[in-house]
């Protein structure tokens, strides 16, 4: 009988871990807040483990704090508020509304021209904002009723609505990057410890950024090529716009003078200098919040008079810095040529218009619209970092419970190798994708996977762009994507669902034929980052 016992306490101890994941599981589809239920649930079964004598409590006592320093201290991690900020700002300054309004107008002639414009524009957001969530939103009342209106398929509308809006998980900057970026580079680190390598190289954001890069514009590409063939083979799917509502040649080049710049400007300004190696992520990052208030101060709606001639001076400042910067040396303290002299003096004086410029907007900005700015901000990286902090504490619990080693075990028992054991990955992350979010999947998942395939063998920025556009895939995919979500949440009463959902099969199928042209051809997340950064 004692024999029975201590079997099948043993046995209840060694299925501690796992048990620990379905309790997770279960609490989350509950609708339980994520940050507390991870760190509830890591608390319970640590008493648990405790009360069975099979967790040591100073694996948690002693790294704990450590951790939570750590994240509080980490420089890369201080990117995703001011991206966040970046998006909120152009959200709340209406940049989306006139991007759609211009190029809804100028791809109108053509069929297919609205759709293609959406996508367009989502494109332009995902690269300016890297919110999911405000995109579909943004795109979703500002571009479902107009589509509906002109005649397109209710399908195809809402479809491409919500492609449009998950690319903001792929394209850079993207939160999902930042966050997969840090957690990857952690897994790294560990793998090569783990083999002996105690000088590790390093993985930064800015190569999954730039792995990234190629493969959300042949997402982008992908995507406009089946509107096309939509629009041919079914026009009365997606009609053209009538001529009474399109610009003629001349007022198109100018909406489109007036509207493009600032943002291509601002993608230019992030991307260009994280992927010269001119900044970090999180350098680029106050430079995309800075840019975003200078482009709010420059609205007409928001500002006018002296504070919106100073906001235009400013972006145009700015523009100069970079143009200086990029053609002479601008360091202090040495003997400069003369040119460098006359650069050095021309960059302090464009330096002290643009810190005009952002006054002026941060005074006309604070007029209505700072203060939801900042709160929303605050939300998100509230979120963001309470979740960080309780994955930390989960993931020291399950390790403490000897489930690293589990993981470890069924990713070497997969059938096919290292390939077999990449595709079980990726199909748990796309099944979790249905109900978690893509924060709890990185924060949580990904550092339990990715040591033992890095271990492998797998490179970690292709590994890091594979999970990127997985978890994109999953946020697009009926019945429980979020983008579903969110397009429903703003979608005319009489869209039915199931349109939403038919609208949505399309581009899940782009997004996996995407996922497999990733895995046949890391190449194409590989290349950039080694040609940029050898």
């Amino acid at each position: 009988m004692l024999d029975q016992v201590i079997l099948c306490f043993c046995a209840c101890a060694t299925w501690l871990d796992i048990a620990m994941v379905l309790v997770l599981c279960a609490l989350l589809l509950a609708g339980f807040p994520a940050a507390f239920t991870l760190a509830g649930t890591a608390l319970l079964f640590a008493m648990i483990g405790l009360g069975m004598g099979v967790l040591d409590v100073t694996f948690i006592t002693e790294p704990y704090p450590i951790r939570i320093f750590g994240i509080i201290r980490n420089q890369v991690l201080l990117a995703v508020p001011l991206f966040v900020l970046m998006g909120v700002i152009l959200e709340r300054a209406k940049v989306a509304e006139e991007l759609l309004e211009t190029t809804a107008r100028l791809f109108g002639p053509m069929p297919g021209g609205l759709g293609i414009g959406v996508m367009l524009v989502g494109a332009l957001l995902a690269a300016s904002t890297g919110i999911v969530g405000a995109t579909v939103v943004t795109m979703g009342l500002l571009s479902l009723p107009t589509m509906l209106q002109r005649g397109y398929s209710p399908a195809l509308s809402s479809g491409s609505i919500a492609a449009a809006g998950t690319l903001g998980q792929v394209i850079p900057p993207s939160i999902v990057l930042i966050l997969l970026g840090d957690v990857m580079s952690n897994a790294y680190q560990e793998a090569q410890i783990s083999q002996g390598i105690f000088s590790p190289e390093p993985i930064s954001v800015g190569d999954l950024f730039a792995g990234a890069l190629i493969p959300g514009l042949v997402l982008v590409v992908l995507y406009l090529a089946y509107l096309g063939i939509v629009a041919v083979v079914k026009p009365s799917a997606s009609p053209a716009v009538p001529s009474e509502d399109r610009y003629d040649f001349r007022e198109g080049v100018a909406a489109a003078i007036k509207t493009l710049p600032a943002p291509l400007l601002l993608i230019i300004a992030v991307l260009g200098s994280i992927l010269t190696g001119a900044a970090t992520a999180t350098e680029a990052s106050a430079i995309g919040a800075a840019g975003a208030f200078l482009i709010a101060g420059s609205k007409k709606r928001i500002a006018d008079g002296l504070p919106r001639t100073l906001a235009i001076a400013g972006i145009g400042a700015s523009v100069v810095l970079i143009l200086l910067a990029d053609n002479f040396d601008l360091r202090l303290g040495r003997k400069a040529s003369a040119a460098d002299t006359a650069a050095i003096w021309a960059a302090m004086a464009a330096t002290g218009v643009l810190m005009a410029g952002l006054a002026a907007s941060l005074w006309s900005v604070s007029k209505e619209l700072l203060w939801p700015m900042l709160s929303r901000t605050t939300e998100v990286t509230s979120m963001v970092f309470t979740i960080l902090i309780g994955a930390a504490l989960f993931s020291l619990v399950f390790r403490g419970l000897g489930g690293d080693e589990t993981v470890a075990a069924a990713l070497q028992s997969a059938p096919g190798g290292v390939f077999g054991a990449l595709v079980m990955v990726m199909v748990v992350m796309f099944l979790l994708g249905f109900f978690l979010d893509f924060i709890e999947i990185t924060l949580v998942v990904v550092p339990l996977v990715a040591p033992p395939l890095l271990m492998a063998g797998v490179d970690p920025v292709w590994l890091g762009v594979l999970m990127a556009v997985n978890l994109q895939t999953s946020f697009l995919t009926p019945p429980f994507g979020f983008a579903l979500f969110y397009l429903r949440g703003v979608a005319p009463p009489e869209l039915p669902t199931a349109a939403i959902y038919r609208g949505a099969l399309p581009f899940v199928a782009i997004q996996i034929a995407m996922l497999i042209l990733l895995a046949l051809l890391p190449s194409l997340a590989t290349w950039l980052p080694e040609r940029i950064y050898g």
